[in-house]
């Protein structure tokens, strides 16, 4: 990619990632086009689609996912590993409205530009969960599959007005119920006061 292109790139992505901050993954590609101060022919050529758009944009994410959950295997015990990757999952899908339903959507689409980074996330989690399980760690009945809807589902409640205020309370029921124990490893989970 000569130098200029990889400028506009990197601009059409800086600029899209602050307009789907703002609006969620559904935000206008004119919106995302007329703020980079491009035409919509322009942001076209880069990303075809909208799918090609947000695969550009999350992918640092996703990967960034993928490689803190090798991080976390060869740094960590097996349940702290699992929880901390797992709530760093949840962080994510929680920052960008609406992509929930793209990477549910992506994971059961092989022809989806999001199929290849989902499915990577997915196996990354699901590592990290039979180390767990292989100690006794964490419940025998899930799965990466499990794991991944879990991380989708705390996503869509962040997404939730009514649900927000909650979120992360949830988040620490459920990493609760992922574990056998609640405090081996030094793994803790939060005891809050129960919101009303």
């Amino acid at each position: 990619m000569r130098a200029d292109a990889k400028r506009n790139y990197s601009h059409l992505l800086a600029v899209a990632r602050d307009v789907i901050a703002e609006h969620g993954a559904d935000a206008s590609l004119r919106e995302i086009a007329r703020r980079a101060e491009v035409g919509l022919g322009t942001l076209h050529r880069h990303f075809p689609t909208r799918e090609a758009l947000l695969d550009a944009l999350l992918r640092a994410s996703l990967d960034g996912l993928t490689q803190k959950a090798a991080e976390l295997e060869a740094s960590a015990a097996p349940d702290e590993a699992l929880i901390s990757w797992f709530r760093e999952g949840v962080a994510f899908v929680q920052g960008y409205s609406g992509v929930v339903d793209l990477m549910a959507a992506a994971i059961a689409n092989p022809e989806s530009a999001l199929h290849a980074s989902c499915t990577t996330v997915r196996s990354a989690g699901a590592a990290l969960l039979l180390r767990a399980q292989a100690k006794g760690l964490a419940r025998a009945d899930l799965n990466g599959t499990d794991l991944f809807a879990l991380m989708g589902a705390l996503g869509w409640i962040g997404d939730q007005p009514s649900f927000a205020p909650r979120a992360d309370r949830l988040v620490d029921i459920i990493a609760g119920a992922i574990l056998t124990t609640r405090h081996s490893s030094g793994t803790k989970t939060s005891r809050r006061a129960p919101i009303l």
